[in-house]
């Protein structure tokens, strides 16, 4: 199983890769405000990529719980910018992070490389179709509700059963619209519409949605539920709470690890990928 982007090869099961995230938001929960202006974000690019990053993650809406939906306009002006210079300036893949189509479209024609939706592809509708007239890649993600409904809808009656269920019907979806299934990435959705207590059984159980034959993304990074066990009210003090959640999902068979501290992680990667892969 391999991803071919530009000239880089994801070969799934070989290594664990890394996903840097890159907000270019005012207001998300753990770095708002700090690389939402060129010349940071492309620092900060330049920094992960430095440090191990596979995948820089652009977005510019913030998805954190209670975050407003800001405008089609304010998201294009966010990212589109920051995609073309980072583009200009290095060859590494970029997602966007955008649940809009237009958005996405946008991205790719600017040098983005794939999309990553955290509505799996729920949220537009011509999100798949897009994903499939122009050939790349596409993470689905389980949420329920939007971020500020969907910590209230948590009830399920299996969680994995639950998610594996949903996920399976968005792949079909995508395969439907002309995506191709190599280029189908699944992700959870850890700490979307999941109480703290789901979020670790998802991670005791991720081995599961490997029967979906598809890779596997992670996301935990600084997450609260991190910081209630280790009693950590700042989301940038939960590096090695993260970690140790990084360390589970490998074990288990993640593909793509989503991260803020991209040098700390790829440390934490590489020693878990010698003892377990």
């Amino acid at each position: 199983m391999t991803l071919t982007i530009r000239e880089y090869q994801f070969n799934w099961g070989q290594r664990t890769y890394l996903m840097g995230i890159l907000n270019v938001t005012p207001d998300s929960f753990s770095d708002g405000g700090q690389f939402n202006n060129l010349q940071s974000a492309i620092a900060q690019a330049q920094y992960m990529i430095d440090n191990g990053a596979d995948i820089i993650d652009i977005g510019g809406q913030s998805t954190r719980p209670g975050a407003e939906q800001i405008s089609f306009a304010e998201e294009c002006n966010r990212v589109i910018p920051i995609i073309k210079a980072i583009r200009q300036q290095f060859s590494i893949p970029i997602s966007i992070d955008t649940t809009r189509a237009k958005i996405a479209q946008k991205a790719i024609a600017a040098g983005a490389d794939l999309i990553n939706d955290i509505s799996g592809g729920t949220f537009d509708k011509e999100m798949l179709t897009l994903a499939g007239q122009v050939d790349v890649p596409i993470i689905l993600m389980h949420m329920r509700g939007n971020p500020q409904t969907m910590q209230q809808m948590t009830d399920y009656q299996d969680v994995v059963t639950d998610i594996t269920e949903f996920l399976n019907c968005q792949i079909q979806k995508a395969i439907a619209c002309g995506v191709n299934s190599s280029k189908i990435i699944i992700d959870p959705g850890i700490g979307f519409a999941k109480t703290p207590e789901q979020n670790i059984e998802l991670l005791r159980r991720l081995s599961e949605f490997k029967a979906l034959e598809v890779p596997i993304l992670i996301g935990t990074s600084r997450k609260s539920f991190i910081g209630k066990i280790i009693n950590q009210q700042d989301p940038q003090k939960r590096v090695w709470g993260t970690a140790a959640t990084c360390s589970s999902a490998i074990i288990s068979g993640a593909d793509i690890l989503r991260i803020h501290d991209v040098a700390e992680i790829y440390d934490v990667s590489r020693v878990a990928d010698a003892i377990y892969r």
